[in-house]
């Protein structure tokens, strides 16, 4: 069974860059697609980006693209998301979940996610 734990969270100054790693197991990633979700507090929650690993395809929301990057290391079994250019309403809960790679729309189990913090 796949299991997701997220992590790399932090507090960042508007203009910084984190790097969030999202570490499976129970399977490998290969035939996977596994995306990053955030929600804000007060907002609904947000698909951010969807990375289909055995090919690479990426899909990202419209107000991430060209700041964030998603990638993956599929000798560690993980899949991170580059985050540069964070701005303050970039600060919520990320999660990594199995996504859907033309919707980006989640499915399975949800992990306790990792807090980002865009403040000065």
């Amino acid at each position: 069974q796949l299991q997701l734990v997220e992590s790399g969270g932090g507090l960042v100054q508007p203009g910084g860059s984190l790097r969030l790693s999202c570490a499976a197991s129970g399977v490998t990633l290969d035939y996977y697609a596994i995306g990053w979700f955030r929600r804000a507090p007060g907002k609904a929650r947000e698909g951010v980006s969807c990375l289909m690993n055995s090919d690479g395809r990426t899909n990202y929301a419209d107000s991430v693209k060209g700041r964030f990057t998603i990638s993956r290391d599929n000798a560690k079994n993980t899949v991170y998301l580059q985050m540069n250019s964070l701005k303050p309403e970039d600060t919520a809960i990320y999660y990594c979940v199995s996504c859907d790679i033309a919707t980006m729309k989640p499915y399975g189990s949800w992990g306790q996610g990792t807090q980002v913090t865009v403040s000065s």
